[in-house]
């Protein structure tokens, strides 16, 4: 079984400017005749962090050399900021699943998932480049996949809320939820709008409360920062969904690794503790750095708040700190809510800026799995 750390410097290496690869490849081979199992992973999670950080900062660089529109170099730096975190918190999940003993193929499915992730938002920033990302619709695909899991999906103790797809059990609704949120924030159109009261049909059959209430809450900072008759539609789906799962049991044990994170981590250590309390305040900095008066990064930001807000209240996965792809994959993905690089006709000499999004580097090696509870 290929180690947690050769997936750690290979993610490094993937992300490092070219440049900067042959560090990566030393730190690799320095790494080998490190004894400690806890230092060696630590020591890989730093360079990783370090790779997506310069990375970061390489493609602000190069776009703010090649790109003259207002406003660009912002946006790029939120997005690649997003990508930075979401692949630093994985990290730092890996650090706690090695500190606290979780088998060995926790951490390489993460890392897996977040290769999947990277791989995604690259295929959304493109179409969005080049105007094909026909928001309306595929959030309402979304909403009718969520649907179809609800009614048809792997139960567990009463609750359906898992897909098996060929051996990996993944939640789709962590996948999609914050996605088409994203999206609807973006379109504003009925067939957003109809996904979003589809999906909070969806997550009350399940039920699922650790997504129907943080859904609920992100519509909520959306409605006031941006109050119209599609955003007044969706909260009043989402806040009657959270509604219905409030009163509908919901029997799903606690898994390990998975729920219950940051309530235990610090009992594995403070290593352990520490990496689960930085990784989950890591989920809201692109929120944070953007405008105050911004729906897309609050509503974003009240999301992953409310998620990591019920995984500490009740039996809910832990967001990317925790064992699970299907969070990993949901953030980078709800990462198209912040805006990308130029599209394809205003590089070529259009005056008017718009929005897109420049794809990042990434593997298209996927594996992902998450809880089944019982």
């Amino acid at each position: 079984m290929i180690s947690p750390i050769r997936i750690t410097f290979a993610l490094a290496g993937r992300l490092a400017p070219p440049s900067l690869r042959p560090w990566v490849a030393a730190a690799a081979r320095e790494a080998e005749v490190i004894s400690d199992g806890g230092r060696k992973l630590r020591f890989a999670v730093g360079c990783l962090c370090w790779a997506a950080r310069e990375a970061a900062i390489a493609r602000v660089r190069n776009s703010i050399e090649e790109n003259t529109m207002p406003g660009l170099a912002s946006g790029l730096t939120r997005r690649a900021t997003g990508v930075a975190c979401a692949l630093a918190a994985t990290g730092l999940g890996v650090v706690y699943m090695g500190s606290a003993g979780a088998p060995p193929g926790y951490p390489i499915l993460n890392a897996a998932a977040a290769a999947f992730g990277l791989v995604g938002l690259a295929a959304l920033g493109l179409a969005e480049r080049r105007g094909h990302l026909a928001a309306g619709p595929f959030a309402l695909a979304l909403g009718l996949t969520i649907l179809a899991v609800s009614l048809w999906g792997v139960e567990a103790n009463g609750v359906r809320r898992w897909a098996n797809l060929g051996g990996l059990v993944v939640q789709p609704s962590l996948v999609a939820t914050p996605l088409m949120l994203a999206l609807f924030t973006k379109a504003r159109d009925g067939l957003s709008t109809l996904g979003l009261v589809i999906a909070a049909a969806a997550v009350a059959i399940q039920p699922d409360r650790g997504v129907a209430g943080p859904l609920a809450a992100a519509l909520i900072a959306l409605t006031v920062l941006r109050p119209g008759r599609r955003e007044l539609t969706a909260l009043a789906a989402a806040a009657l969904a959270f509604a219905v799962t409030l009163i509908r049991p919901d029997a799903s044990p606690a898994v390990p690794y998975v729920d219950g994170v940051l309530q235990t981590a610090f009992d594995a250590g403070w290593v352990a503790g520490t990496a689960v309390i930085a990784g989950s305040a890591l989920l809201v900095v692109p929120a944070v750095l953007g405008r105050r008066t911004d729906p897309a990064a609050t509503a974003f930001g009240v999301m992953w708040a409310g998620l990591l807000a019920a995984a500490a209240l009740a039996n809910h996965p832990t967001p990317l700190v925790g064992y699970g792809g299907s969070a990993v994959v949901g953030y980078l993905l709800s990462l198209i809510a912040f805006p990308g690089g130029a599209p394809a006709h205003a590089r070529k000499g259009s005056a008017a800026p718009t929005q897109g999004g420049t794809p990042p580097d990434a593997s298209a090696l996927f594996a992902i799995r998450i809880r089944l509870g019982g």
